[in-house]
């Protein structure tokens, strides 16, 4: 970005706006819950016993900070020097447990005996039935039928920890009709439960609530980065679904004009065929799940079909402060095809020993676009989001496939 970019206003506003986007569209019976949860979190922000506590679990709980990690050989591949920030080395293996610490320590605060939560890799719902367990509390986990199966591992995770992972089985059987399942359990439960939600999505204070969360991810990397090259990166890269990992990334950096933000999106089988999950690239303004941003959507309004060889990335819509900072021209958006993606999975593994989640593959992937601009003495940051285990069989059929 040039000196020019503007300082990005503080967001989001009182009514849970970035610009145009946001906002809280639920139905009635949840904007008292919501009013209640965003009062929570203010007077949590404002209590140092909550501050302290969080404080002392990242790292010894979580175990941060995650190291940024130089990485020789594929910076060589790239054409720029290639800095990786290690969210695959948290417990849980992946950035997701970040927030889901901190949503449980609120829940708790607010006396709720029991976390429910949607996912679609499976990773925030194995950071959810984690706290859950470190706190005692009850835990529900919503999940796609589909993810379910391609995700196995870590539906056996939650298990284990002691979550029920309910099974839905409506629409397209992914992450959408998850988090639709989670609010009509949070409707009808709200006295006693909390729903952890997942990522920088759906009705005021959530996105802005993920995002704080998340942000440590970003504010490490800033200092870590100094450190290490006594400079700030050129670029930020960092898949976006509904993009948590992306913002907790970017936001500490928000106000520094010279770092790119980059964030990229499942182009799946390609955009022309329509089977795809990058919302910038075909999709529009609209309403989904409690949020206006950019959705995914036909003619009338109605959800489209999404894919991604990424659970993780394969949702109709994205977050709405993602929406706001592609407006003010703060961030840029990209995406990758599942070949692309799964290609570039394998040559970090062989480049650097390192292998990564499906959704941070994707990231990686953005690295190798053929008209990359990259020069030498440029710096990239990378956040390497979650680790591959979880899609280690859904790989090895990928590979038998081609080799039909």
């Amino acid at each position: 970005m040039s000196r020019a970019t503007p300082r990005v206003p503080r967001a989001p506003d009182a009514a849970g706006y970035f610009g145009p986007y946001g906002g809280r569209y639920v139905p009635e019976t949840l904007m008292a819950p919501l009013a209640e949860l965003e009062a929570a979190y203010a007077a949590a922000r404002r209590d140092p016993g909550y501050g302290r506590e969080l404080d002392d679990l990242l790292p010894n709980y979580v175990g941060r900070p995650t190291p940024l990690t130089e990485a020789p050989r594929l910076s060589a591949a790239v054409g720029a020097r290639v800095l990786l920030k290690r969210e695959d080395l948290c417990h849980t293996g992946a950035h997701k447990i970040n927030n889901a610490l901190g949503q449980a320590l609120l829940a708790r605060r607010m006396g709720k005996r029991r976390l429910i939560a949607e996912t679609g890799a499976g990773q925030h719902g194995v950071a959810t039935a984690t706290v859950a367990a470190l706190l005692g509390l009850e835990c529900t986990i919503y999940m796609g039928a589909v993810d379910m199966e391609r995700q196995a591992l870590n539906v056996f995770r939650m298990q284990y920890l002691g979550a029920t992972v309910t099974p839905v089985t409506a629409g397209q059987q992914t992450l959408k009709e998850a988090i639709s399942e989670a609010m009509r359990d949070w409707v009808t439960n709200v006295g006693h439960t909390y729903y952890v939600l997942g990522s920088a999505l759906g009705a005021h204070p959530y996105p802005m609530l993920v995002r704080d969360f998340q942000s440590v991810i970003g504010r490490e990397a800033r200092r870590q980065c100094r450190q290490l090259t006594g400079r700030l990166p050129s670029a930020l890269v960092a898949c976006v679904g509904g993009g948590s990992n992306a913002i907790g990334l970017f936001h500490p950096f928000r106000n520094d004009p010279d770092v790119r933000f980059i964030g990229v999106e499942a182009g799946g089988r390609g955009i022309a065929g329509g089977q795809h999950a990058a919302r910038f690239a075909g999709g529009r303004l609209g309403v989904l799940q409690g949020t206006k941003t950019y959705v995914l959507q036909d003619a009338q309004g109605q959800i489209r079909l999404t894919h991604s060889v990424s659970a993780g990335l394969d949702y109709a819509a994205v977050g709405p402060e993602h929406a706001w900072l592609r407006d003010l021209g703060r961030a840029e958006y990209a995406h990758v095809t599942d070949r692309q993606a799964v290609r570039a999975l394998r040559r970090l593994a062989e480049l650097e020993g390192l292998l990564a989640a499906l959704e941070s593959a994707h990231a990686i992937a953005y690295l190798f676009q053929p008209a990359r601009p990259w020069k030498k003495n440029d710096l990239l940051l990378v956040n390497l989001s979650g680790r591959g285990d979880k899609d280690v069989a859904q790989l090895a059929a990928w590979e038998a496939a081609l080799s039909c």
